[in-house]
């Protein structure tokens, strides 16, 4: 399952790191510098030994990242990999800055890409990429969009998150998935039991910013809001479709009550836990990942559920299949001592399709590749194809690229939570803070 920090450690574990230069190892050889030999890659890179250090930590997970190097290992007898599991990001940049690179280095977070690629913090990609010929297009452009910053592809995408509606079918009483955001509405309304006092029982639907995955990140893509113009300055206040999306969000809080919403919401069990209240019947629709299939499976193997694609806005159907996806992703540190091999290791863990599907099969996230995807091979009922299908969807979107991403979205949910309690007076002008605080940012970071 993908271990995803929350935004506001990632800016804890990351600030102070990447708003220094990155050092690096005087010296060492950089990626694609020189001509590659001719002849398979197998015959020609000599015996080595290549450090990868991952994030996974759990048993399953580190077996399920052994099992998918098994077959480069098989490809290149002559190479040694050593895995090191359990690693952040912080631990990756400070390794760089100190010249005490790994090879290889993978990250749960695409929160980071733009200042890696930016800082050479990881290597940029694109020379051996088209040295090997490798065509791009067999991943989906969202994918392709968070791996890249200012034209340098400093990293590969390898497993990917996409985010849908879960629901349970129990407490549907029949009712089909709501398509768009009215009908959500009136679905969560139908669905939401109370007391006599008011006091929620069952929620059809939650709508708080601060309720587990309701971040603004995940649900943009449900009326194709944008955070940047071009020139990377914030489009948050002047693009209608936040307005909207926060007048619909605020009138069901408002329906709710705030009060009473927020204190159903904190009554409920952990989002990490068997106590998760989509399991207890305390919710009857909530937005969650993929990999909650899996922790359902585990948890709560009982549960009658289904899954869809997130609701959108009632006048862009043409939106409804897509979501919002990101991912881990995978690259080779500056630094690092062995970069041909270790590009030929992240390669293969990014473009074949038996290691993306047997980290897909163990730790039930989408694979990137559409070759992965369609694979007979790959593990998938009706609940998790929704998933595939999100990602794959070609208006599917992520949070582009920026400097200070970890910053920027941090800003947004300050102002969310602000917004649905009621202490917010005026949206434009509120929005127009979030622009500046951002703007401002973005100076004090070059541009």
């Amino acid at each position: 399952m993908h271990r995803r920090l929350p935004i506001l450690a990632a800016a804890a574990l990351t600030a102070a790191a990447l708003t220094a230069c990155t050092a690096g190892k005087e010296g060492a050889p950089a990626l694609g510098a020189q001509p590659r030999p001719s002849g398979s890659a197998s015959a020609t890179l000599p015996a080595t030994t290549l450090e990868l250090w991952h994030g996974f930590s759990a048993p399953a997970e580190v077996k399920a990242f052994e099992d998918a190097v098994a077959g480069f290992r098989q490809k290149f007898p002559q190479i040694t990999v050593k895995l090191v599991k359990g690693v952040q990001d912080d631990q990756i940049t400070q390794a760089v800055r100190g010249g005490k690179a790994p090879d290889v280095a993978s990250s749960f977070t695409t929160d980071n890409v733009a200042q890696w690629c930016r800082s050479g913090t990881f290597q940029d990609l694109t020379p051996v990429i088209r040295q090997d010929g490798i065509d791009l297009s067999v991943l989906p452009e969202a994918s392709r969009a968070y791996t890249e910053f200012e034209g340098r592809r400093c990293v590969m995408p390898l497993l990917a998150d996409a985010y849908g509606l879960y629901y349970n079918k129990a407490l549907m009483k029949g009712n089909a998935p709501p398509k768009t955001l009215s009908e959500l509405t009136e679905l969560a309304k139908k669905l939401t039991v109370r007391d006599a006092d008011g006091t929620i029982k069952v929620a059809g639907f939650i709508p708080s910013f601060q309720y587990y995955e309701n971040v603004a990140s995940h649900v943009a893509p449900m009326v194709d809001a944008k955070w940047y113009n071009p020139d990377g300055t914030s489009a948050i206040g002047s693009d209608p479709a936040w307005k909207r999306l926060l007048r619909w969000q605020k009138e069901l809080v408002d329906w709710y009550g705030y009060d009473k919403l927020d204190r159903f919401r904190k009554s409920l069990g952990q989002e990490w836990s068997a106590d998760h209240p989509f399991y207890k019947g305390k919710v009857a629709m909530v937005l969650d990942g993929e990999w909650r299939n899996a922790m359902i499976a585990s948890e709560a193997g009982n549960l009658d559920y289904g899954t869809a694609p997130l609701p959108v806005a009632d006048d862009r159907p043409d939106l409804y299949g897509s979501g919002f996806t990101a991912g881990t992703v995978i690259g080779v540190p500056k630094g690092a001592k062995n970069p041909q091999a270790a590009w030929e290791l992240v390669k293969y863990l990014t473009t074949d399709t038996s290691a993306l599907v047997t980290l897909s099969n163990a730790l039930r996230n989408v694979p990137t590749t559409k070759a992965s995807l369609e694979s007979p091979d790959l593990k998938k009922d009706d609940n998790f194809q929704t998933f595939i299908d999100v990602f794959a969807h070609p208006k599917t979107s992520t949070v582009p690229s920026s400097v200070n991403s970890v910053f920027n979205q941090e800003a947004m949910q300050e102002f969310l939570a602000r917004w649905e309690m009621g202490s917010i007076e005026d949206l434009d002008t509120g929005l127009a803070e979030v622009d500046k605080r951002i703007n401002d940012k973005l100076k004090l970071s070059g541009g």
